[in-house]
């Protein structure tokens, strides 16, 4: 298993590096501002390279909120993504939330049941398009 760091120093080129490795139509971001925002984040790292991430978001109170789960393709199907799940809520709890919340495409409703979340309606609205 990688190693799984709290809070660790992540700068935008890495997450990006990351996230193209992750997800195929990712578009290079600025994340700096939501990370000094955020609950917590935790970082898997193997030989020294992010691997794995995951965000918490919170409102201040008893709820967080499950961010950017993301594992390298290479590194998938290893328990790295539901350890790194495992862990934020964890980090969660311990910094006050008596609540974690997730959103995610019903293709992977197995694996958030595997993380010990139970299903509950919920409704997304984009905002970056009128359609």
């Amino acid at each position: 298993m990688p190693k799984i760091e709290i809070d660790p120093p992540i700068d935008d080129a890495v997450l990006n590096d990351l996230f193209s490795r992750a997800w195929p139509d990712h578009v290079p971001g600025v994340y700096q501002n939501v990370l000094a925002r955020s609950l917590g984040y935790l970082g898997a790292f193997a030989d020294g390279r992010l691997i794995g991430f995951v965000n918490l978001a919170t409102d201040g109170g008893e709820h967080a909120f499950l961010l950017d789960p993301t594992v390298d393709r290479a590194y998938r199907r290893r328990g790295i993504g539901l350890e790194l799940v495992r862990q934020a809520a964890a980090l969660a709890r311990t910094r006050g939330c008596k609540w974690l919340h997730v959103d995610y495409e019903p293709a992977l409703a197995p694996f958030y049941r595997a993380a010990g979340f139970r299903d509950s309606l919920a409704g997304v609205m984009r905002l970056d398009r009128t359609t």
